[in-house]
């Protein structure tokens, strides 16, 4: 079980969540995982963070978009570690 459990809703950032995802994976605390939700996006996001290859990240797709509380809600779900750190898709 990972100590941290960072989430990071996402919905048409492409411009911003590679630089976001990069951000945390570059941290000097290495003990987390990494739950990117998509919130039904229509750009290139999910492209962007399919083409990151790390096994601390795990993809979570919304059948449809649920906006940001329900996304944040649905990774905060699905989280393992014992602190939960919320991100947004376009901060570093």
């Amino acid at each position: 079980m990972p100590l941290f459990s960072v989430i990071i809703p996402l919905y048409n950032k492409e411009n911003y969540i590679l630089q976001t995802i990069e951000s945390v994976l570059h941290q000097t605390v290495a003990d987390f995982e990494l739950l990117v939700v998509n919130d039904a996006s229509t750009d290139k996001s999910m492209a962007v963070v399919s083409q990151i290859s790390d096994p601390r990240i795990k993809l979570i797709e919304n059948p449809k978009n649920l906006g940001l509380s329900a996304t944040r809600n649905h990774g905060i779900s699905k989280a393992s570690g014992k602190i939960i750190a919320l991100l947004d898709a376009d901060d570093l």
